[in-house]
């Protein structure tokens, strides 16, 4: 059961990827996790000055990574591929490793409410929940304030609409050709993603019960 999770901005990914891999007990392969946490000193050079990793660097981790024993039963991809070159670096990798490639889920989300949920997010630096001024479902009792613990919420210096404008358009040019790719191949399932955590869970459930039919 290899899945690979694709999402604009603000989709939720990281968060699905989290619990499928609770509810299949498969790991989540963050490729930003295996970045900031390996020990390889030319990616963390790379990583401190702001520059991008080669794909081939990226590819080499990810090769170390499903290697290990907990692969075996499969995994849920976050973060790779982001564009049509590691697309194919991660085809070559699966044939060397004998590992099927599995399907392909898109969270499909409406960019406008992709632009609330980033530019309205509030954070609680005291007990770390998250609130969004501009969602009814999620905004604080009392503006500015921590519904939890009373302490003030802050807005990251990233949630603006200026930079998620700029990530918005980074994902159309390198991942809209990826969708396509994938779905010339017939592996890709549509899911959406703007309604409730709960609900994108569900129709994702949904699918691998139609492709794996074990759980």
């Amino acid at each position: 059961m290899n899945i690979t999770l694709i999402a604009p901005p603000a989709a939720g990914k990281g968060t699905q990827a989290s619990k499928i891999s609770k509810l299949y007990e498969i790991p989540h392969i963050s490729t930003g996790d295996l970045l900031r946490n390996t020990k390889n000193e030319k990616i963390q050079n790379l990583l401190k000055e702001g520059k991008l990793v080669d794909d081939n660097l990226i590819t080499e981790l990810l090769k170390q990574r499903l290697q290990k024993e907990d692969c075996q039963k499969g995994y849920v991809l976050d973060g790779y591929p982001r564009n049509l070159n590691q697309a194919y670096l991660y085809e070559n990798l699966l044939l060397e490793l004998k590992k099927e490639e599995g399907i392909v889920i898109v969270l499909d989300l409406d960019k406008n409410v992709a632009k609330q949920r980033i530019v309205g997010r509030l954070v609680c630096k005291n007990c770390g929940s998250v609130f969004n001024e501009l969602l009814k479902d999620t905004m604080p009792k009392e503006k500015g304030i921590c519904d939890n613990c009373q302490n003030t919420l802050t807005k990251r210096a990233d949630d603006n609409e200026a930079t998620f404008n700029k990530r918005y358009e980074t994902y159309l040019k390198e991942t809209k050709p990826l969708i396509d790719y994938y779905e010339n191949k017939n592996i890709v399932y549509h899911v959406n993603s703007g309604i409730s955590m709960e609900t994108t869970l569900n129709q994702i459930k949904d699918i691998i019960g139609e492709k794996y039919d074990k759980h």
